[in-house]
C-alpha cells in the first residue's frame, strides 16, 4: 500500500468520524491534508467520500425512510416531513450553486480562516449548549416548516470550511427549540439531499480533472468514511441525549488552537 493510499484511508477515517459530530468534517480533513501535503483534483476527494457517510445514515435510517415514502400518499404527517426536508435543503442549493467557486477556490485554500472558525464555533457551541432554550420539539420528523426553513438558512453558514455543516444545523435547531438529541436527528436527515447534492455537483463541475489514480485515493477514503461513520451515528443519538455537546466545543477549541500554533510556526 503506497503512501497516499494510506493518506486516503487516514482522511476517510476522519471524514466518516467528524461528519455527523459538530467539529466540522470539512475542516479537519483540509487542516489535515495541508499538514500532511495531500492535495487533490479540485478539492474533490474532500466534498466525494462525504458521499460514505451519507450512505452510512441510508442503511441506518433505511426503515424509517422507505416507511416514510411508503406513507406519503396517504399520511401528511409524512408528507409534511418529506417537505420541511427539502424545504431546509433549498437554501443551500442556491448559495451553493452561486459561490461554489469562491468557496473551493478561497475559503477551501485558506487554512488559517478554518482554524479560526473550529475554535469560534467551539466557543458558540459551549455557550448554547447551556443557554438553549427549553426543549419544545421532541421528535425531528415533527418540527413545524418555518423552523426547518430557518435551519436551513443556519446551515449555510457551514460553507465556510470550520463553521460545521452538522454544528450550524444543531444549533440553529436547539435555539430554534428542538431537544439535543432531535437536533441532531434532524441534522442526520437533512445531510441526506444535501451532501448527495454536494457530492453530485462537485463530481459534474470537477469532471474534468479527475484521473484513475484520484478515484483509487477517493474509493479508499470512501469505504472507510462509509465504516466509520455507521459507528459514530448509532453511538451519538444515546451520548448527546445524556451529556449535551460541550465535549465537541472543547474538541474544537483544542484542535483550532493547535492548528493556528502549527501554521503560526510554518
Amino acid at each position: 500500500m503506497d503512501n497516499s493510499t494510506l493518506i486516503a484511508a487516514l482522511l476517510g477515517l476522519i471524514e466518516g468520524l467528524t461528519e455527523f459530530i459538530p467539529v466540522s468534517s470539512t475542516g479537519h480533513l483540509l487542516l489535515a491534508g495541508h499538514f500532511l501535503g495531500f492535495e487533490s483534483a479540485g478539492k474533490t476527494f474532500e466534498v466525494v467520500i462525504q458521499l460514505g457517510a451519507v450512505l452510512a445514515i441510508l442503511s441506518i435510517y433505511a426503515g424509517k425512510l422507505i416507511g416514510v415514502l411508503r406513507d406519503a400518499p396517504s399520511d401528511p404527517a409524512a408528507r409534511r416531513f418529506i417537505a420541511s426536508v427539502l424545504i431546509a435543503f433549498a437554501p443551500a442549493v442556491v448559495i451553493g450553486v452561486l459561490a461554489h467557486d469562491f468557496i473551493k477556490d478561497v475559503l477551501f485554500e485558506t487554512p488559517m480562516l478554518i482554524a479560526i472558525m473550529l475554535v469560534l464555533g467551539g466557543v458558540v457551541l459551549l455557550v448554547v449548549d447551556r443557554i438553549a432554550p427549553a426543549p419544545h420539539h421532541d421528535d425531528a420528523m415533527r418540527l413545524p416548516v418555518k423552523t426547518s426553513l430557518a435551519i436551513g438558512f443556519i446551515q449555510c453558514l457551514a460553507m465556510i470550511p470550520g463553521v460545521s455543516r452538522s454544528g450550524a444545523t444543531i444549533v440553529g435547531a436547539m435555539m430554534l427549540g428542538a431537544s439535543k438529541r432531535a437536533a441532531a436527528e434532524f441534522s442526520f436527515f437533512l445531510s441526506m439531499p444535501t451532501m448527495a447534492g454536494a457530492f453530485a455537483y462537485d463530481l459534474y463541475k470537477n469532471r474534468d480533472v479527475l484521473d484513475a489514480s484520484a478515484m483509487g485515493e477517493i474509493a479508499v477514503g470512501f469505504v472507510v468514511a462509509f465504516t466509520a461513520a455507521v459507528l459514530v451515528v448509532k453511538w451519538l443519538l444515546g451520548y448527546v441525549s445524556r451529556n449535551g455537546y460541550a465535549l465537541f466545543g472543547w474538541w474544537r477549541i483544542i484542535v483550532g488552537s493547535a492548528a493556528i500554533l502549527g501554521l503560526w510556526l510554518a
